[in-house]
């Protein structure tokens, strides 16, 4: 065996005998005792003391022998100072200590539970060594920017760059960050519970428990070396609390997360990257002159890429790298009962009727559509409208007395054809799945209905605080086949033990259809997702489903793809307002039919438009 470079086969140092100067002359030692050295003799056989001669002065020099009697034994054994097995560990130890590369990650050598993916390691390298430490994680729905914040921060960590950590959150995420935080890179992260717990080194607590006070006081008074925001686009007004809290607090690093960086407006993107990393962007009259046409609309387009890849990141499906199980989507038709169609039909009446009148003022007609989709979910869902919309009616109108019709229309209906259906589907499946539908009343609809055949449920939804929908969580992993998440559902929680989904009923901005999905099809998910989504025949469902599905594709796009699409699409106008307007102009099934064409039409258009604009 060949040893990398040569050591001695001598003990240490500290094994070696001691020899000690005696303080006493040579000339007073005396000549018998054991291990005593006699004194120096001239040629001549005079003694030093008669003939002094000082070439070489001798001390009288004792030795220990208990010293050479341990040296000769471990000559004997060989050791233990070549112990093979020391040799390499002390080899090894030397090895991991040594740092090759200043770019490369140290922390990954400590990841044992996982192996981040190649683009998360991409990115965390990035916001390390070129952007400083403060950047906009803008990854796709699915893709992990929960790992990547969790590499940086463990990084920071090792290199002693970081110790002070603050982590804000929505409620429903503080222990799902917490776990990930803990299980995968051994992160002592704790969450907030208590006034003593912000005293931790790192800490994860909600963004509304944080900015009111006495916390919010408590937290100012601190520096941190790392923040760290999830759900940013949150932050995207700056005249809100939230944003001037973020501002306020001192923080050394910073991290944003969020998949919808730009939602509205690109000053909702200006002031992201400001409260990140202020003056990148110029200031804001600077901003609007140099990179805005319109609200929605850029211009230098070029430019301002380049000042944003500065401080954000963005990794898209589409890139390839990242493999994930396929989707399936179904269909499913229904027709509903006479009495529902007839409560549907009647509610149409009175919308076009009421849009009219209300003919101007887009917010009351956008309002009045609400009422034909609340009719597809549920006659619960329709009901509290309606009797709210009895409430403010005037006495003397007479659509009030029109109103009460159907309000008594809704109690002659007995049951639900969408809620039978959805039965039907969980119990065929007999595996967990979750049921997405935009409205609380119909969510308290379904709850009971499934009670009452057998199935056990739990709901989510916003407005539960963090340690009960932590609660909704753990029941439906542990306990409950079924979970009925309203929009809150669709934002944040990852459900990748769940593999079924069913759109009860469908919002009309696909981002948030694949928001739902997102939560089940992402990074994770072991087995192929399948999604129904129920449609009701003979309504504005119906063209909804036919513009989603069929028109458009949106659930074959990838998700990157899509977002680009309806971005570039609305930069006039949002696709549900659009969508609004046509329901209300058209005077039959068949005229809104071919109007929702045409702007499936113009989303295909835009699309095609992209593809040209992407290629190399």
């Amino acid at each position: 065996m060949q040893i990398p470079f040569s050591t001695p086969a001598v003990p240490p140092v500290a094994a070696l005998p001691a020899i000690h100067p005696s303080p006493e002359p040579a000339a007073k030692a005396q000549d018998s005792g054991e291990g005593t050295f006699a004194p120096f003799r001239s040629s001549s056989g005079l003694s030093a003391d008669a003939a002094p001669r000082k070439l070489h002065p001798l001390v009288d020099m004792h030795v220990e022998r208990g010293n050479f009697e341990e040296l000769e034994r471990r000559v004997e054994r060989n050791g233990p100072w070549d112990d093979w097995a020391m040799y390499q560990l002390a080899i090894e130890s030397e090895e991991v200590s040594l740092v090759s590369d200043f770019h490369a990650l140290q922390c990954l050598s400590l990841l044992p539970h996982f192996d981040p993916l190649p683009h998360q390691v991409d990115t965390a390298r990035k916001v390390l060594h070129e952007m400083r430490g403060r950047a906009i994680l803008a990854d796709e729905v699915g893709l992990g920017k929960t790992i990547e914040a969790g590499l940086i921060l463990k990084e920071y960590l090792i290199r002693g760059l970081v110790k002070k950590v603050l982590i804000l959150v929505p409620a429903s995420l503080v222990l799902q960050w917490v776990r990930e935080l803990n299980s995968k890179f051994d992160i002592p992260a704790v969450a907030q519970r208590k006034a003593y717990t912000w005293n931790n080194d790192i800490v994860v607590a909600s963004m509304d428990t944080a900015k009111r006070d006495p916390h919010r006081e408590m937290l100012l008074d601190n520096e941190f070396d790392l923040l760290i925001v999830d759900e940013a686009h949150k932050l995207k007004n700056k005249k809100t609390g939230n944003y001037q809290f973020i501002n306020e607090l001192r923080k050394k690093y910073c991290l944003l997360l969020t998949a919808t960086p730009v939602q509205n407006d690109l000053s909702e993107l200006y002031n992201l990257i400001t409260l990140l990393k202020p003056g990148q962007l110029g200031g804001e009259g600077d901003f609007a002159a140099n990179f805005v046409a319109d609200r929605r609309i850029p211009k230098n387009e070029s430019m301002l890429h380049e000042a944003l890849a500065q401080v954000m990141i963005r990794n898209r499906r589409s890139d390839g790298g990242v493999e994930f199980t396929k989707r399936f989507v179904t269909n499913v038709p229904l027709r509903l009962s006479p009495d529902e169609m007839a409560l549907y039909d009647g509610v149409t009446d009175y919308v076009r009727k009421h849009a009219h009148a209300e003919s101007g003022d887009i917010t009351s007609m956008l309002s009045l559509v609400t009422l034909q989709r609340e009719v597809c979910s549920s006659r619960d869902a329709v009901f509290l409208t309606l009797i709210n919309l009895f409430k403010k009616t005037s006495e003397d109108s007479p659509l009030r007395a029109r109103i009460w019709e159907l309000v008594e229309l809704i109690k002659s209906i007995k049951a639900n054809t969408k809620a039978e259906k959805t039965m039907k589907l969980v119990q065929s499946m007999d595996d967990k799945v979750i049921v997405f539908t935009e409205y609380r009343a119909t969510q308290e609809y379904l709850l009971k209905f499934f009670k009452e055949h057998g199935l056990s449920a739990v709901p989510y939804r916003g407005g539960m605080n963090r340690g009960k929908k932590d609660w909704m969580m753990d029941l439906f992993r542990r306990r409950a086949q079924v979970m009925v998440a309203t929009e809150a559902g669709g934002e944040g929680i990852n459900l990748q033990f769940c593999h079924h989904v069913i759109n009860f009923d469908l919002p009309w901005n696909p981002m948030r259809v694949e928001q739902r999905i997102g939560r089940v099809h992402r990074l994770g998910q072991t087995e192929d997702v399948q999604i129904f989504n129920l449609c009701t025949l003979g309504t504005i469902e119906e063209h909804i489903v036919h513009l989603l599905h069929e028109k458009i594709n949106m659930f074959e796009l990838v998700i990157g793809e899509l977002d680009e699409i309806i971005q570039q699409f609305e930069k006039e106008e949002s696709l549900e307002r659009r969508l609004a307007q046509l329901v209300l102009e058209s005077t039959d099934g068949e005229e809104l039919r071919r109007r929702i064409d045409g702007l499936g039409d113009t989303l295909i258009a835009t699309k095609n438009r992209l593809h040209q604009e992407n290629k190399p």
